[in-house]
């Protein structure tokens, strides 16, 4: 055992040794290229060696202003910088102008770069690494099934059915957490659009093995047994073998059957690609399986928070809550008297619960910012990215940000009847932009407005005190509490309580 203890603290030591060494070459390179190009670079602070100012950074996600460390260098050194974060010495945005140009340069400019331990995590056939006609032609084939009417009508009815079943379930509980009863939704419903898997043993499974997947996307980028980077990969070994083996079954089944017609998952729709033109190469399985995985993160994290932040916000602003609940019990009156079902665009065409999600998505910032590197020397607004430097651009930042946004910590729903689609897309990121932009952006504020409806005109509720809580991701830090009595009647809310009596910020 000291043998072992030695062995394993002399792997350390050559660790660090070895982490200095490229940390010094860094900074020599960076000097280079300061020198090299005196002008324009971003003014900054690397922090300390090795660690940078990853501390700073980590400490503000724990506070209720988790833009504070963005803040804090704007005034000093300008709305664009440079820091060391997570391992990686890095220029940081906090213009939405410039966010703009790298996100939709994607490719001949900038290619993806994230941390060390999300690059281990996500493998050598990762969304993120994708570029050029691959990234464009995947992204379109899963952007185009997510968005078919087909794929609405359908998953309309899914997204009900287990957003009602879950929503029953409550009844019986004295006390729930909101944030893993969302999780419930959004998983089933993601899985069941990826693969065509739907509630039972193989469901459990890929939900369990996920969890544990996904803890390990920040961490330190260390391998050894027992860390949690190398717990997660252990975790995605077990989720890949499960999925490459639905995905090979399938493979197989529609060789056989050779059928045609609107293809009913994402599964299906990368395997008929491949086999319906002989010009274009064929997708390893490997490849899909591994894609397969990374599109179940929203289901893990984006969408289900968004539904428990709406919650929270809501039960802390009674007259927004009174407003969406009216809004959305016209709604079910008007198919009740009219015995028709529910379509997609009932849900999307609710102008205050749209409004709703847009200033709960903007409040919450679940994807604060993307990574990029630079591939050349580019010039953005004075300010100079050099080749070979990576770049964060940061969407909080811009969503808090009191120039555009009057009282940006104010969850305001009303703000976006004034702002609409005023709000430019640099400027209102939540889904990401340009090349990138999330394919499942319409999905989502489908599930989050099926969730508002159904919640809003079953139950009322109260909330135990809980906090936000901004890393690794954002999450409430007791899951939200919650206390629901069913909605009896309607009329038990009392007079209805208009919104003209809050303050209404200038909107800029």
């Amino acid at each position: 055992m000291v043998w072992g203890m030695g062995l394993l603290m002399m792997m350390m030591m050559m660790g660090i040794s070895l982490r200095l060494l490229w940390y010094n070459k860094m900074r020599m390179k960076m000097r280079e290229n300061i020198e090299k190009n005196n002008c324009g670079v971003p003014k900054g602070n690397l922090g300390w060696p090795l660690i940078g100012e990853t501390l700073d950074f980590i400490a503000s996600g724990y506070t209720s202003r988790p833009v504070s460390f963005m803040d804090k260098r704007k005034l000093l050194h300008g709305k664009v910088f440079k820091t060391h974060l997570l391992g990686t010495p890095i220029i940081v945005s906090t213009d939405p102008d410039v966010n703009k140009v790298v996100l939709q340069n994607i490719g001949n400019i900038f290619v993806p770069a994230y941390p060390k331990s999300i690059q281990e995590l996500l493998g050598e056939h990762s969304i993120l690494k994708m570029n050029g006609n691959l990234q464009k032609r995947v992204h379109a084939l899963i952007g185009g099934f997510l968005r078919s009417p087909q794929l609405k009508t359908r998953i309309t009815k899914h997204i009900e059915n287990t957003v009602k079943l879950t929503l029953g379930s409550w009844q019986d509980m004295q006390l729930l957490h909101v944030q893993e009863e969302t999780k419930k939704i959004t998983f089933e419903v993601l899985v069941n659009v990826l693969m065509s898997v739907g509630a039972g043993e193989d469901l459990n499974f890929l939900k369990r093995e996920f969890e544990e997947f996904i803890k390990g996307l920040i961490c330190l980028p260390i391998k050894f047994p027992g860390t949690r980077l190398y717990k997660s990969l252990k975790a995605k070994e077990r989720l890949l073998k499960m999925v490459k083996k639905i995905v090979e079954e399938r493979k197989l089944v529609m060789e056989k059957t050779d059928e045609k017609g609107m293809a009913r998952d994402a599964v299906e729709v990368l395997l008929r690609d491949s086999e319906e033109s002989s010009e274009k190469q064929s997708l390893p399985l490997d490849f899909i399986s591994g894609n397969v995985i990374e599109m179940m993160i929203p289901g893990e994290e984006t969408v289900p928070m968004a539904m428990t932040l709406a919650v929270k916000f809501l039960g802390d602003c009674p007259i927004a809550l009174h407003q969406l609940m009216e809004e959305n019990m016209g709604l079910k009156k008007q198919k009740k008297d009219s015995g028709e079902d529910y379509s997609w665009t009932d849900y999307l065409a609710l102008p205050f619960t749209q409004n709703v999600i847009s200033e709960t998505l903007r409040l919450a910032n679940i994807i604060n910012g993307v990574w990029r590197k630079a591939l050349k020397d580019i010039d953005i607004k004075g300010y100079l990215i050099p080749k070979g430097w990576c770049v964060l651009a940061s969407f909080i930042s811009a969503h808090m940000d009191e120039e555009i946004y009057e009282n940006p910590h104010l969850f305001y729903p009303w703000r976006w009847e004034k702002l609409g689609a005023a709000v430019n897309n640099s400027s209102f990121t939540p889904f990401g932009g340009g090349q990138r932009l999330c394919p499942g952006l319409e999905l989502s504020r489908l599930e989050i407005s099926i969730f508002l409806h159904h919640l809003v005109t079953t139950y009322k509720w109260v909330a135990c005190e809980d906090e936000i809580v901004y890393f690794p991701t954002v999450k409430m830090k007791k899951k939200l509490p919650l206390k629901v009595t069913p909605l009896s009647n309607y009329r038990k809310f009392g007079p209805s309580m208009k919104h003209s009596s809050i303050k209404e910020p200038n909107i800029v």
